[in-house]
């Protein structure tokens, strides 16, 4: 999955119309270059591919200074991955940084129930990762392991239990209405 593909749909959704100059022009506010490796290359990179493939649709052409620039708006099916590119960000345990930070930035797509479910699904499976990750740091000498590859293992475990806390805390906020939500 890629987070590009996610925050370039997304960014045409939420300004209705867009050029390519627009939407990096909103990522770089989010500073998304640093926390989703989105860079200006990608993003129109990201525009082609994203209207051959039927997700976007070019609307007309603007003149100005430099070269023209083709202006997109998403379509039914755009919407449809864009759904689909959200809820797995959201939901799926194993989803990288870069997904997670892409589907949080986009969550104002979201219904606020929808949102929720999705979270809670996410938070199931990190749950159900912690004891997994806590047996492998205690089973490393009986494994035949060098005693510092669990070191590794607290690594990743440090890492769930702030995802964990993280998704519990989101969860509370939105099912106290924080942030605006699409619905």
């Amino acid at each position: 999955m890629s987070a590009t593909r996610m925050l370039v749909l997304g960014v045409v959704k939420l300004v209705g119309e867009a050029h390519g100059y627009v939407v990096r022009r909103e990522l770089k506010s989010w500073s998304a270059d640093s926390w989703a490796n989105v860079q200006p290359g990608s993003i129109y990179h990201a525009l082609k591919a994203l209207a051959k493939d039927g997700l976007l649709e070019p609307v007309g052409t603007e003149s100005g200074e430099g070269p023209a620039r083709t202006t997109y708006r998403i379509t039914a099916a755009g919407e449809h991955e864009l759904n689909d590119l959200l809820g797995h960000a959201l939901a799926n345990p194993t989803a990288g940084n870069d997904e997670v930070s892409a589907g949080v930035a986009m969550l104002n797509l979201v219904p606020r129930k929808q949102a929720v479910v999705l979270l809670k699904n996410r938070l199931a499976g990190l749950e159900g990762q912690l004891t997994p990750t806590r047996h492998g740091i205690s089973s490393m000498p009986e494994m035949g392991k060098p005693a510092h590859v669990s070191e590794l293992f607290r690594l990743w475990l440090v890492h769930l239990e702030g995802q964990v806390r993280w998704t519990q805390e989101l969860i509370e906020r939105l099912e106290a209405g924080a942030y605006e939500l699409s619905d």
